[in-house]
């Protein structure tokens, strides 16, 4: 019985995770060890924050922002409060940081430097 739809599970389109839209051929799959995409700055090509938007989630949207322009990337850093699309990287504790689709911190504010030490080890 679907009394008012309950019951029914809507169907979701996720929406790509990759700047690239995830439309990556076959065999560039093998190519880029670090990067999820071919377009790909040194071998980043999305990092995000994860986060509930409070003030230690927000201080570390600015430390990631910070280090990705001390760089001198031009990846955008996202930042994501949606609690499914949290779940769905496995983060119980946050704020969290995810490079290239995997989680690399969670729990603690990263320090800018923290953040661009990081990011530096998973440059190609």
């Amino acid at each position: 019985m679907s009394l008012f739809n309950l019951g029914k599970k809507k169907e979701e389109k996720s929406a790509p995770a990759c700047s690239c839209g995830g439309v990556r051929p076959a065999n560039e799959v093998s190519e880029t060890a670090n990067a999820c995409c071919p377009q790909a700055e040194c071998g980043i090509c999305c990092v995000k924050v994860l986060g509930a938007g409070c003030k230690s989630c927000h201080q570390m949207f600015e430390n990631a922002k910070e280090a990705v322009s001390a760089m001198g990337l031009s990846v955008e850093v996202e930042y994501v409060t949606d609690m499914e699309k949290i779940m769905e990287y496995g983060v119980m504790s946050m704020p969290a940081l995810v490079v290239n689709e995997k989680v690399v911190s969670m729990g603690k504010v990263l320090k800018a430097d923290d953040v661009e030490r990081l990011l530096s080890n998973l440059v190609i």
